[in-house]
């Protein structure tokens, strides 16, 4: 069991690192050769810059019972088929019952992209965001050693 995070577009690798820390577990940090990410506790494997690159590494790397950090919906799909658990950066939970609602929902708002009607982005990250973030990673961590 280990935490493995699709780091190139997660604000929160500090956090994670010390929760990490804190429940004495491995974590390993994904990222293209476009970021610079540096851990001194955390494995960091970098890779080519390429379409999916990351994404392709860790889905051949996860196992069952590992945690994910992404933002990605296909990624986390695909995982969650390998029976990870995974979590997105504002801290919400992906589970079966919810993952193909995300999906879809990004279908559509791809949909209205390319018809010229524009929607708002993502709100401002929050503090409560990381509460959010690390409570549920949390949450996740003890279930999985059964506390």
């Amino acid at each position: 069991m280990k935490i493995l995070v699709d780091a190139d577009a997660c604000p929160s690798i500090n956090l994670i690192t010390d929760l990490a820390i804190k429940n004495k577990m491995e974590l390993v940090l994904y990222t293209d050769s476009t970021h610079n990410i540096v851990s001194d506790y955390a494995l960091v494997v970098t890779l080519s810059q390429g379409f999916q690159s990351v994404d392709m590494v860790i889905t051949n790397e996860i196992k069952e019972n590992d945690i994910l950090i992404t933002q990605d919906y296909g990624l986390a799909l695909i995982c969650l088929s390998k029976k990870a658990k995974v979590i997105h950066p504002l801290g919400n939970v992906y589970n079966d019952e919810n993952i193909d609602r995300m999906i879809f929902e990004r279908f559509l708002r791809t949909k209205s992209r390319k018809q010229n009607i524009h929607m708002k982005g993502p709100k401002k990250r929050t503090k409560e965001d990381d509460i959010n973030l690390i409570n549920n990673l949390q949450k996740e961590i003890d279930k999985l050693k059964g506390l």
